[in-house]
């Protein structure tokens, strides 16, 4: 029962955070970089920690019930994104930025880790799966099995993180193309301002 439970925590939680978003286009960035790879994939993880032991616990109810939060983050991160979106833009309209990965300069640590928390707490979506869907399913499991099911959870967090961060690096010799990297930044754009757009038209429910 323990395991199984795990595993149903694991996996609603690996379909959640593995769909294509904001914070992982980021992450593989950062890990083709191989800039602040540690620091990234540990506050991505921490902070997907936190808000999933938080809905577990009971606070994702408090968000539902306080619209007017959502919808300030869904704002806000519409505009963070937009801005992140011309900023990759002019990075494939200039090309020669980032061309080789384990070369250049790498952002500053500050920046990248201010930019990380940005994608992570300014995505309104992110309260609604990890707080409240993942918090409402795991109130199908009766006493400490919920936290059973919350670890497994919070283990495909980490583990999801670690892949994407270090794997990244198996695609090195394809990004030594600078080709390769003006097109991730033109998709990476057209991705962020589509997201923007998504924020701004529709509602959160």
């Amino acid at each position: 029962m323990i395991f199984t439970t795990a595993l149903a925590g694991f996996a609603a939680s690996a379909g959640l955070i593995m769909a294509i978003g904001a914070q992982n286009a980021f992450v593989l960035r950062q890990g083709l970089q191989r800039a602040h790879v540690g620091m990234v994939v540990t506050i991505c993880a921490l902070s997907d920690l936190i808000l999933i032991l938080l809905g577990v616990a009971g606070i994702g109810a408090l968000v539902e019930r306080a619209p007017w939060l959502l919808q300030a983050l869904r704002y806000g991160g519409a505009a963070f994104l937009a801005v992140y979106a011309v900023m990759a833009a002019a990075r494939a309209w200039r090309g020669g930025g980032g061309l080789n990965p384990a070369g250049g300069t790498p952002p500053a640590w500050y920046k990248a880790a201010l930019a990380c928390l940005a994608f992570t707490f300014l995505n309104p979506h992110v309260y609604l799966d990890t707080m409240i869907l993942l918090g409402s399913l795991s109130s199908g499991y009766p006493g400490t099995l919920r936290w059973v099911f919350a670890a497994g959870a919070c283990a495909a967090s980490i583990t999801w993180f670690l892949a994407l961060g270090y794997g990244a690096r198996l695609m090195t010799p394809l990004f030594r193309n600078p080709t390769a990297w003006r097109v991730m930044d033109a998709g990476v754009a057209l991705f962020m301002l589509a997201l923007c757009v998504f924020l701004w038209v529709r509602p959160l429910n």
